[in-house]
């Protein structure tokens, strides 16, 4: 039987990864047994996630995951062009050498798009912990947690998507970042973030599964 917490984490988890699609529609009783616990984890869970935006209580219906708004998803990806950089640069600035060396795993990558998603999102993770503090890590990882979502909706429909130019532009980043580049460094992972949004956005628009835009 799962943990409380781990109930919480593991439906997070199909959430984000879209094992439980935008739009899809759940029950307690179902993810209860899904998960072989009571519904009272189950209820918890799906309470904190519905203050996280991934989920909406349907009134004697249940739950339904949230589709993706246009809105939310540039506001994430606005929120990741602002906590990033400052990341990259508390690296440059604190971290030892053995640290900014480890990126060196991440300059090449081979696979499909789902090992991408994966490779990307270590990649990103790697960069936040390399700051050294734990709180602006642990908001950017979250960010790059819900940024895999908009991914995985916009994948089949993502124009330029080029594995090859995104891994060299991680290693133009790490080789700024090994040379404690600020000023480098800070204009690659702006540019990288800034592209990152206009390739997702218009792929999110050609997918049945978005809103437009928030009501006023």
């Amino acid at each position: 039987m799962l943990l409380r917490e781990n109930i919480y984490e593991n439906l997070r988890a199909d959430i984000l990864s879209c094992e439980l699609a935008p739009g899809d529609e759940i029950r307690e009783q179902d993810l209860a047994e899904r998960y072989a616990v009571s519904r009272q984890p189950v209820r918890d869970a799906l309470l904190r996630l519905e203050r996280e935006h991934l989920v909406t209580v349907q009134p004697r219906q249940g739950y339904r995951v949230n589709p993706i708004s246009l809105a939310d998803a540039r506001d994430l990806l606005r929120f990741r062009l602002a906590l990033e950089p400052a990341c990259v640069a508390e690296a440059i600035e604190s971290a030892p050498d053995s640290v900014l060396k480890s990126l060196d795993e991440f300059r090449r990558f081979a696979g499909n798009h789902e090992d991408f998603i994966a490779y990307n999102r270590s990649f990103h993770t790697a960069l936040a912990h390399a700051s050294g503090n734990r709180r602006m890590a642990s908001a950017l990882c979250d960010l790059i947690g819900q940024a895999d979502r908009l991914v995985r909706v916009s994948i089949s429909n993502l124009k330029g998507h080029d594995p090859a130019k995104l891994v060299a532009e991680h290693a133009a980043l790490i080789d700024a970042m090994q040379q404690r580049e600020a000023r480098t460094a800070a204009r690659i992972i702006k540019a990288h973030i800034a592209d990152t949004e206009k390739r997702v956005l218009p792929a999110l628009k050609r997918n049945a599964v978005i809103i437009e835009e928030r009501s006023a």
